[in-house]
Order: structure tokens, then C-alpha cells, then sequence
């Protein structure tokens, strides 16, 4: 069935009002629903309502709520992601596919070895795209709610972020030996951390100092192998590797 995430004030009592022209294209003209199918409406509080289609207009869409449910798709750990900005439209494959796997929070940093002209601008531009492409990545995956998109960092505030935010925060790095399974391991799967915190470096990885900077923040260097993963794989899987450990990737 398919899903569409609603702002709050979509839900009036027994009904929803969608006015978002994006949605109600989607609904009207790439789907081709009509009176009385059924669809799936979430309020990213991590309830979903299951809709009956009533009036479908030009601007405006109504339909009955029929039933109210939790949802199931929501990992127990919080799962931070510190993705180094990337080249091109990589940065989007990692939100989508890390939005998949229940990645809950995505923090665009600037390290050492980004490549970017102007990262302001490059915000600005791509902040609505980014969080288009989250949404459609959760609704598709049967996530309950979406995952923040907070503004764009650099490497320093980013270790400072982290460790405020007290849970377990991992820095992936190819020159460290440390498995991150040994590392999870030791933390103990029955004592599972409220978050846990991801740094992932871009194209080039991280620097020596910037190794250094995280660990003096309190984040642990681990190893995801013997191979070299790209800039734009090595989160989604570390993130995996984590969510699967604490048993989060089970039904």
C-alpha cells in the first residue's frame, strides 16, 4: 500500500486534508487513485493511519481514516550518520539507502578532504533535494518517521556534536586494524546505547590529525575489513553493521 508522509495539520478527527501539490500529483497522476483506494498516511510521530480516498480535486485531496497503527519499521538504536560531503549525487545514494536500512539522523560534515567550492551555497542548494530524496526513501522502506537532515557541520563541531551526545561514536578509518565488530562486541549487545554515532570521511578519508581530533572527543578508530570501501559505501555499511548487531535489521 502506498504511503505518503503528511504535516501535522493534515490530521482534522476521522479525516486528512493533503493540499502538497507534489503529493497530490503523485496520488492523482502517477498513481491514478481514486474514490475509495486505500493508502497509508504517517505523521513522522511514529503512527500511521491507514486512509480511505474520498474527494480528489485539483488542489486538495480528502480521505476517511479508517484505522490508526504504530509502526514497526523504527530501529531501537539511534543511528547518527556523519557523512563527509561527496562528489556529485553520491551524497543522495547515502541518504537513500541509509535511510533504508534506519539510519535516524544525517549530519552533513566538512573534513579535511572535501571537495567543495563554496558550502554554504552548496546547503542552501541542496538541503530541499537532500531531504526529497529521505522522504521518498522512507515512505518507500516503511519507515515511521524521517530522518532530520541537521545543517551542515565542520569536522571539529562535528566531534563536538558527538560527544555531547554521550553514546558510542565510531570512526570508521582504512588504517586502523580494530574490527568493528570486536568493538561492538566489547560494548555488549544487552547493554544497547540509546545512539550511536557514525564519522565517515569523504573521497580522500580522513586524515591522521582528523583520526587523532575524534579519538581526543572520545570516538573509537574501527576497521569495516580487509577491502576499501568508497567514500559513499563505507557509512551505509557500517550503519548496517551496527543496526544488525543490536538486532535492529530483525522482524
Amino acid at each position: 500500500m502506498h504511503r505518503f508522509f503528511l504535516p501535522r495539520e493534515a490530521f482534522a478527527g476521522d479525516w486528512v486534508v493533503i493540499t502538497q501539490a507534489g503529493t497530490i500529483h503523485h496520488i492523482r497522476d502517477v498513481l491514478r487513485l481514486g474514490w475509495s483506494d486505500e493508502i497509508v498516511c504517517l505523521d513522522n510521530s511514529g503512527w500511521e493511519y491507514q486512509v480511505v480516498l474520498d474527494q480528489i480535486g485539483d488542489g486538495r485531496i480528502t480521505g476517511q481514516i479508517r484505522g490508526k497503527h504504530l509502526c514497526t519499521g523504527e530501529p531501537r538504536v539511534k543511528v547518527s550518520l556523519y557523512q563527509s560531503v561527496l562528489k556529485g549525487d553520491r551524497f543522495e545514494w547515502v541518504l537513500q539507502k541509509g535511510t533504508e536500512i534506519g539510519v535516524s539522523e544525517y549530519v552533513p560534515m566538512l573534513s579535511e578532504r572535501c571537495i567543495v567550492q563554496d558550502a554554504n551555497q552548496l546547503s542552501r542548494r541542496k538541503a530541499l533535494r537532500w531531504e526529497k530524496v529521505i522522504q521518498g526513501a522512507a515512505e518507500q522502506s516503511r519507515r515511521g518517521r524521517l530522518p532530520p537532515l541537521q545543517p551542515m557541520v565542520l569536522f571539529a563541531a562535528a566531534c563536538e556534536r558527538v560527544r555531547s551526545s554521550a553514546g558510542l561514536a565510531l570512526i570508521p578509518w582504512e588504517e586502523e586494524s580494530t574490527p568493528l565488530r570486536q568493538v561492538l562486541e566489547g560494548a555488549g549487545r544487552d547493554h544497547r546505547p540509546f545512539n550511536v554515532s557514525l564519522l565517515v570521511g569523504p573521497e580522500g578519508g580522513f586524515s591522521g590529525n582528523e583520526v587523532q581530533l575524534a579519538r581526543d572527543y572520545g570516538a573509537i578508530p574501527v576497521s569495516l575489513g580487509p577491502r576499501i570501501l568508497r567514500a559513499e559505501t563505507a557509512g551505509v555499511v557500517a550503519a548496517a553493521l551496527v543496526l544488525y548487531h543490536y538486532g535492529d535489521l530483525e522482524r
